[in-house]
């Protein structure tokens, strides 16, 4: 468990050795849910993974890849398109 200290405007400093082994650089990008009295923060990257893996297990599971994905993608937004133009 580490101790911080929210500082002005809310700012907060993540402790090095956390930032080290959770690899975060200077930019890094985290989402920050409030659970009760609890806050959870998550690098993106964590999340990015997760959905990635889950995307990837699905299109396992169905038979699809990711060409089928994409084609279908490009042939619902024409579709969209035409609607939206009313032809």
């Amino acid at each position: 468990m580490a101790l911080v200290k929210v500082w002005g405007r809310g700012q907060l400093t993540i402790p090095a050795s956390i930032r080290k082994e959770l690899q975060l650089k200077d930019d890094a990008a985290l989402t920050l849910v409030k659970v009760g009295n609890v806050i959870l923060m998550t690098p993106m990257t964590m999340q990015i993974d997760s959905v990635a893996k889950k995307a990837k297990n699905e299109l396992k599971k169905t038979g699809l890849t990711i060409d089928d994905v994409l084609a279908d993608l490009d042939r619902q937004r024409a579709q969209y398109n035409k609607e939206r133009r009313g032809a």
